[in-house]
């Protein structure tokens, strides 16, 4: 949503300045134009993007429009959840899990923090690390699986990243390439009219606006808002990370999750208070 409201204050900004000194709006309008550079954007991209980058590409720009880093109440939810599991697991054993991560939605513990269940990855991934502990997966070991696991995260996280920003970085070049072909045209003219010339000018320099409009005021900043929610949600992981982790390594509940919640941002980060009364209501509705 911030991404749409962004978007809206830049077109309103720019064309509104516009408007103010007076600019006709006509002369904007020039499909050529968008066509040679939107055009030639996108085949840049599909010339970078060989096998499944295209497919991460479009699932990267929907995070950019749609996706929502977790916040507060996120963060306490899934405290709760790792609070509730690592009792189970202190109180009858690591095997006591099995029932639960076998299958996390048909789980009755996991159904108890909906927020968790609804961010299908980072539930694949608490439950794939705890069932690594379920079969006897050693806390070292399973520092190697975390780490190995995050970096492949990152990576796959960071290619459309580059290639969306390879693609707006090409913009500004685009845009003097349909400058130029304006020219061309221009030239082609020269026997026209002073208005029917700068008509022409004018819709060859619209190119170059295009391109520089787009590069820093859209693509730009719509990979550094990808990036942004991809940060986020990956603090989510080292969260759950550092929290199994502890637990791995025989730390009381209270002590695993304290791990986990050191992990978060200060400004996303529940006080201690605030979760020992939330671990007082889950021990009070059993």
């Amino acid at each position: 949503m911030t991404t749409i409201v962004g978007l809206i204050v830049v077109f309103a900004a720019v064309l509104g300045g516009y408007a103010m000194a007076g600019g006709p709006f006509d002369v904007l309008i020039q499909p050529n134009e968008i066509v040679v550079i939107a055009g030639a954007a996108l085949g840049t991209v599909i010339i970078s993007a060989p096998g499944g980058a295209l497919k991460r590409i479009l699932h990267a720009l929907k995070k950019g429009f749609t996706g929502k880093p977790p916040m507060r109440p996120e963060y306490v939810e899934l405290l709760k959840c790792l609070y509730s599991l690592f009792q189970v697991m202190r109180r009858d054993g690591v095997l006591a899990l099995e029932q639960h991560v076998a299958d996390p939605h048909k789980s009755s513990l996991f159904q108890k923090f909906p927020a968790v269940l609804k961010d299908h990855h980072a539930a694949e991934f608490l439950s794939d690390s705890l069932r690594q502990l379920v079969d006897g997966c050693s806390p070292e070991d399973l520092v190697l699986l975390f780490d190995a696991d995050l970096e492949t995260l990152h990576e796959e996280e960071h290619q459309p990243i580059g290639l969306i920003r390879t693609a707006g970085d090409a913009l500004p070049g685009l845009g003097i390439v349909a400058a130029v072909l304006g020219i061309v045209i221009t030239m082609a003219h020269l026997d026209g009219g002073p208005e029917e010339i700068g008509h022409h000018v004018a819709a060859a320099l619209v190119g170059t606006f295009l391109g520089i409009l787009l590069c820093y005021g859209v693509i730009g900043p719509i990979a550094t808002a990808i990036e942004m929610v991809g940060n986020a949600q990956h603090r989510y992981l080292i969260c759950i990370k550092d929290g199994v982790l502890a637990a791995a390594r025989g730390n009381t509940p209270e002590l695993a999750v304290e791990f986990a919640r050191r992990s978060i941002f200060s400004d996303q980060r529940p006080s201690t208070k605030e979760m020992e009364e939330a671990f007082k209501a889950l021990k009070a509705g059993g």
